[in-house]
C-alpha cells in the first residue's frame, strides 16, 4: 500500500538542511582522515541525570553536530529530551519535545538525526493503532510535519544521504493478544519535502509461506496470527549506498531484507540457534547455585534473537553486527484470569494473553502441569498436554530416565533456566505433538510431551553476519567468561572485580548471579564507529551493565579492546535510594560522535541508561603503541 502525504510548505526548509549538521546512530560515523589508532579506551566525561529510577527515562540517544545537541528518548515522560552538548562533560537540559498534540496519548519511541533533521518515532494510544514519524529541525526544534506509519514504530533510521527515513513498525499485540497488528517497515521519502511520500514494505507476500518459514526456523507462533501479524520488526540497519535495509525480527529469531527503492521485503532469513553442548557456547544457567558455572549443556540450545543491528563495510563487502539479547512473548501475565485459579482445576483463559516462558523445573516435573495451576501455567501449554518429559537419551547426563527428569530439574542443574515451551517437543509429520504416558512410553492415550531439546532466549553474545544473513562470527561464551575473569573491573575507577557481581541485575544492590537463569548479561544496544582505518563496535550490556568495545575491522576475527562500566556503587543498598551517586545502570542506546563533529574535538560515545535515567558521555581515546 502506498500513501501520498504532504507535510506542508514549511518542510521545504528541510531540503536545504540535508547537507549540513551531524550524524546519528543510523550509519557508521567515522573520522577517516585521522591517524589509525592501535586501540581505543573509554573514559568517563560526564552525565545528565533525570532523577528517575527504572522508568526508562533515558533510552535512545542521537546527536546533531551543527547544533551540538543530543536528543534522548525519555519513555517515562513519553517525550524527547533535548540536551546541550557544547560542553560534553556537563550535558544540560534544553527542553523536551512532546508529541501529545499529534494524537491523544501519543508517546516518543525512538529518534534519529541526519543533516540537521530529527526524525521521531511516535507510538499511538493504544499501541495497536497506526503510529507516526515526526520531523523536526535540530537547531530551532520546530516541527516540520508528521506522517502516519504502521502500528508501534519502534525504531527510525536515515539513509546516508539524508533523503529517506525508515521506520520499523513492530506491531506488538494487545495485552490479551486479541488484537495483533501487522508488522511493517515504512519508507519515507523526504527528498522533496513539500510532497513527502510514505511507502510501506509489508509481509503480505509471505502470508502463504507460513509452513515453509517455520520449517526454516522462523518463529511464527502467535495465537491465530498470520505471518504478517506475527512478524515484529525491531531494529534497522541501512547500507552505505542507501539501497538495502536489514530489519531484526527479534521474537521471530529472524532477519528481513528490504529493497528500499521498491519498498519490498525481498527475503526473511531464519537466524538459527546456538548449541550449548559445544564448548564455545557454554553458559551459566542457574541463579541459585552461588557459583560461576559456565559450562556445556547437551540438549539445550539458545535462540539468537538479536535486538540492535548495525551495518558496516569491510574489504568491499557489507556486514551486519547484531546484539543477541533474546526476548520472550509474555502478554496477559498480570491478568489473573489468564492463569486461572489454584485448586479448582486448570481454568486459565487462553483468550486473555499468551506467555511462552517457563522454567525447566516446572515444565518437566513428574507430577505434571496441574501443580502450577493458578500460578504460572500458560493455558495454551495445558491445552497441549498434562505434563512433559525429558528424552533420557539426551538428558541422561543429569539423571533423566523414562518418566523421570532426575536431577535435571534441580536448581543447580537445568531447573532454573527459562525456556520456551513452544519449541523442542517431539512432533509428527503434521507438526502435532507426539504424546507419551507418564512412564515415558509413546501412547495414543498419553498426555505428556517429550522434549528432545530445550530452547533458551538470547545468545548472550554478538554476531557478525554477511549481507545475506550468513553467520561469519559469534562471540560465543566470551562475554560471560570475560565478566567472570580477573581481568574485568567495574566502576569509573576500574577497581571493582566484575566476578564479585557476575550476571547481576539492576534492581538490587549486591545481586551476584541473579541473571544466569534468564539471559545473562543481555547484550542489547550497539553502535559502530570508524577511527582512521579501523572499525570499532560499542556494545551495551543491559543487565550487568557497561559498554564492551571491540575492533571489528576484520569481521571474522573481532578483538576485544576495552570495557567500561560506570556503575560505582555495588553495595547491598537499593539502587533507587542512592540514585544520585550510583552511576549508570542499564544501557539501552548508544551513538558514536567522531572528533570532527564533537564540541571538544574528541571522539565521544553517548549512552542512554534506561534504569538509572542517565545519559552518560564517554571520551573514546585513541591509543598508539
Amino acid at each position: 500500500m502506498k500513501q501520498w502525504l504532504a507535510l506542508g510548505a514549511s518542510l521545504i526548509l528541510a531540503g536545504s538542511l540535508a547537507g549540513c549538521g551531524g550524524d546519528s546512530n543510523d550509519n557508521t560515523a567515522s573520522d577517516t582522515g585521522v591517524a589509525t589508532p592501535d586501540s581505543i579506551r573509554l573514559n568517563f566525561l560526564g552525565r545528565y541525570q533525570t532523577g528517575e529510577f527504572d522508568e526508562s527515562a533515558a533510552e535512545i540517544p542521537a546527536y546533531d553536530a551543527a547544533s551540538q545537541r543530543a536528543f534522548v528518548v525519555n519513555a517515562e515522560k513519553g517525550e524527547l529530551d533535548v540536551l546541550d552538548m557544547s560542553d560534553p562533560a556537563h550535558p544540560s537540559f534544553v527542553q523536551a519535545l512532546s508529541v501529545a498534540d499529534i494524537a491523544a496519548g501519543a508517546e516518543v519511541n525512538s529518534v534519529a538525526v541526519r543533516g540537521g533533521l530529527v526524525a521521531i518515532a511516535v507510538e499511538a494510544d493504544p499501541k495497536t493503532d497506526p503510529g507516526y514519524v515526526a520531523i523536526y529541525r535540530a537547531d530551532t526544534l520546530a516541527r516540520l510535519g508528521y506522517v502516519q506509519v504502521g502500528a508501534q514504530p519502534d525504531m527510525v533510521a536515515f539513509t546516508a544521504d539524508g533523503k529517506t527515513v525508515l521506520s520499523a513498525n513492530e506491531g506488538e499485540p494487545s495485552d490479551d493478544y486479541q488484537i495483533d497488528p501487522e508488522g511493517s517497515v515504512s519508507i519515507i521519502d523526504i527528498s522533496d519535502t513539500g510532497n513527502i511520500v510514505v511507502t510501506t514494505a509489508d509481509f503480505h507476500a509471505f502470508d502463504s509461506q507460513a509452513d515453509t518459514l517455520r520449517s526454516q526456523g522462523v518463529r511464527i507462533y502467535g495465537p491465530g496470527a498470520s505471518v504478517s501479524e506475527d512478524l515484529e520488526p525491531e531494529y534497522i540497519a541501512v547500507d552505505d549506498a542507501g539501497t538495502t535495509a536489514w530489519v531484526t525480527l527479534q521474537e521471530n529469531n529472524a532477519l528481513a531484507k528490504v529493497d528500499i527503492a521498491s519498498a519490498t521485503v525481498t527475503d526473511i532469513v531464519a537466524l538459527g540457534s546456538k548449541d550449548l553442548a559445544q564448548a564455545d557456547n557454554a553458559m551459566d544457567v542457574s541463579d541459585k547455585d552461588d557459583v560461576i558455572n559456565i559450562t556445556t549443556w547437551a540438549g539445550v540450545k539458545s535462540l539468537y534473537q538479536p535486538d540492535a543491528i548495525h551495518s558496516f563495510s569491510a574489504n568491499g563487502s557489507t556486514y551486519l553486527v547484531m546484539a543477541n539479547e533474546g526476548d520472550a512473548r509474555a502478554w496477559g501475565e498480570d491478568d489473573d484470569a489468564y492463569w486461572g485459579t489454584e485448586g479448582v482445576g486448570c481454568a486459565g483463559d487462553s483468550s486473555k494473553g499468551f506467555v511462552e516462558e517457563f522454567r525447566v523445573k516446572h515444565l518437566v516435573h513428574k507430577d505434571g502441569f496441574d501443580r502450577r495451576c493458578g500460578d504460572d501455567l500458560p493455558p495454551q501449554l495445558r491445552d497441549l498436554a498434562a505434563g512433559a518429559l525429558l528424552d533420557p537419551a539426551t538428558f541422561g547426563y543429569c539423571g533423566a530416565s523414562a518418566g523421570d527428569p532426575g536431577n535435571c530439574r534441580e536448581d543447580e542443574e537445568l531447573g532454573r533456566l527459562n525456556i520456551t515451551w513452544t519449541l523442542g517437543y517431539r512432533t509428527d509429520s503434521n507438526g502435532d505433538p507426539v504424546l507419551f504416558d507418564a512412564s515415558g512410553n509413546e501412547s495414543a492415550t498419553g498426555d505428556r510431551l517429550m522434549y528432545d531439546t530445550l530452547y533458551a532466549y538470547g545468545g548472550r553474545s554478538f554476531s557478525i553476519r554477511d549481507a545475506d544473513g550468513n553467520l561469519v562470527f559469534d562471540s560465543g561464551h566470551a562475554i560471560e567468561s570475560y565478566l567472570a575473569s580477573d581481568s574485568c573491573m567495574l566502576g569509573s575507577g576500574r577497581d571493582i572485580p566484575c566476578k564479585d557481581y557476575f550476571n547481576s541485575g539492576h534492581d538490587e544492590g549486591d545481586a551476584f548471579d541473579s541473571r544466569s537463569d534468564a539471559k545473562g548479561p543481555e547484550p542489547e544496544g550497539l553502535t559502530v564507529g570508524k577511527i582512521g582505518d579501523k572499525t570499532f563496535l560499542f556494545l551495551g550490556l543491559e543487565r550487568m551493565g557497561g559498554v564492551l568495545v571491540y575492533d571489528i575491522t576484520d569481521p571474522v576475527a573481532p578483538q576485544q579492546v576495552d570495557y567500561l562500566n560506570t556503575r560505582d556503587n555495588w553495595s547491598t543498598e537499593d539502587p533507587s535510594t542512592i540514585l544520585s551517586s550510583v552511576g549508570d545502570l542499564g544501557p539501552e542506546g548508544l551513538v558514536f560522535v567522531p572528533a570532527s563533529e564533537s564540541a571538544n574535538g574528541k571522539n565521544l560515545l553517548i549512552v542512554g541508561f534506561e534504569v538509572s535515567g542517565t545519559t552518560a558521555v564517554y571520551e573514546v581515546e585513541p591509543l598508539f603503541d
